[in-house]
């Protein structure tokens, strides 16, 4: 059985953002219709963590889990720039910088927020975990909306609209079935989004067709009836079937042991009665990879990053301070998800990306507006980790915005890791990302 849902978020002030607030509360008024509806989707949520996966690859083979920071993470307090640079940035933000005294990591240019290194700061040291700065979209778009549905179809200019990842996925047809699982969440992203297949599920257990009466009745009638149907929805249901037969084993051991599900080997959340966002996502995540049914593609979205108002309350008390109690979490649950991978942690490799940075000033409420360079980290499997990669523009010369420039455009980063861990070949490269030109490697890959 499945463990309890969670249902108390924790009380936090309000982003101050009608555009964040407005997406997501129509997505989660949209995944209530779709729960109505759906025959083969079992549809719940984490709070402000989702999850889809995508299957379809051989077993054994190397798994490149992307973290989506919902909201505009700020970059700039994640990976802090340090010296002259860290003067400039003060200059912009004199109530809300992390001290510079209070940073960790041994790179010389930057520092990691301190809330960060009781998860991290391991991975760091063995060279596991590493970051880029100044990455984003090739143009500015300060739309929750608009900037995640552009990142996540990753053809900007362009009027395709199928996701990044459903692409990479459907080069090789041999992938089997192609099949795009979302765990704690019926709306698939866009990157997930077009010719494969797709389910919806809260976690593991809840892969398959509960069955009326005589055990596997309605699985065998459902086979039955789409069986020999020619059209569209015929091919879908049966491309759904044959994923949810390929998931049999794990659902029957997480059934007959809950514990299968390593819940409790993840950290709670400042605020929350027992749980924290990412618990049951990578709890879930670290079960279907240990169970090694062919994942190759996860997607994880973990929200809550919209800081208008209060990003700070100067303590860095992950009990009172919202950016120490973001990072903290998402610190301490990817240190937890790692371990509990186990001898299956030397195939995954995690990126994280945001739809943009934040503004370098800070605004009259403490917090930060919409801007457009941000941060991505990475971690695990592969990684070159133990420093800060890339060029740094700099905060002397800033947009018409006073944002951080993005001088690395982040399909970049997605492909030089994409391409490492999952072995895609160069002339996939336009097919998965259409109008991206040559990739001079960063060395963000050991």
């Amino acid at each position: 059985m499945d463990a309890p849902r969670p249902t108390r978020h924790r009380p936090v002030a309000d982003c101050g953002c009608p555009d964040y607030e407005g997406f997501r509360l129509s997505r989660r008024r949209l995944l209530g219709a779709m729960a109505a509806g759906g025959a083969l989707a079992a549809v719940g949520t984490y709070g402000d963590a989702y999850r889809q996966v995508t299957y379809g690859a051989e077993p054994g083979g190397n798994v490149v889990v992307v973290l989506s920071m919902r909201g505009g993470a700020d970059g700039l307090s994640i990976v802090v720039p340090r010296s002259d640079e860290y003067d400039l940035l003060t200059g912009y933000r004199p109530t809300i910088a992390v001290p510079e005294g209070q940073l960790w990591g041994n790179d010389a240019r930057f520092g990691f927020h301190p809330a960060l290194k009781a998860g991290l700061e391991g991975m760091w040291n063995d060279g596991s975990f590493g970051a880029v700065h100044a990455v984003g979209l090739p143009h500015s778009n300060m739309s929750h909306f608009d900037a995640m549905v552009e990142i996540e179809e990753a053809t900007p200019g362009s009027d395709l609209r199928v996701g990044w990842i459903n692409r990479m996925v459907g080069i090789n047809p041999a992938n089997g079935p192609e099949t795009a699982v979302e765990i704690g969440s019926a709306m698939l992203p866009t990157s997930l989004q077009g010719p494969a297949g797709a389910l919806g599920a809260y976690g593991v257990s809840d892969l398959s067709v509960r069955s009326l009466g005589t055990a596997g009745a309605r699985d065998k009638a459902l086979k039955d009836m789409w069986g020999p149907e020619t059209r569209l929805l015929g091919g879908s249901v049966r491309t759904a079937m044959t994923a949810l037969d390929r998931f049999a084993p794990l659902v029957a051991a997480a059934e007959a042991d809950p514990s299968e599900v390593h819940r409790d080997a993840y950290p709670s959340y400042a605020g929350y009665d027992d749980y924290g966002p990412l618990r049951d996502v990578l709890a879930n995540t670290a079960a279907l990879i240990r169970a090694d049914l062919g994942t190759s593609m996860v997607t994880i979205d973990y929200g809550d990053w919209d800081m208008h108002v209060g990003l700070t309350d100067g303590s860095l008390d992950p009990a009172t301070d919202w950016m120490a109690a973001q990072l903290e979490h998402l610190g301490g649950s990817l240190k937890a998800f790692f371990a509990d991978l186990g001898t299956h942690a030397d195939r995954v490799t995690v990126v994280t990306m945001s739809e943009f940075g934040r503004r370098v000033d800070e605004n009259g409420d403490k917090g930060l507006d919409h801007g457009y360079g941000n941060v991505m980290l990475m971690l695990g499997a592969g990684v070159a980790g133990g420093q800060v990669h890339g060029s740094w523009p700099g905060l002397a010369t800033l947009d018409d915005d006073n944002n951080l420039v993005a001088d690395k455009d982040f399909r970049n980063v997605l492909w030089e890791i994409t391409s490492d861990r999952l072995a895609i070949s160069e002339s996939d490269r336009t097919t998965v990302f259409p109008g991206l030109g040559p990739v001079t490697p960063i060395g963000l890959m050991s």
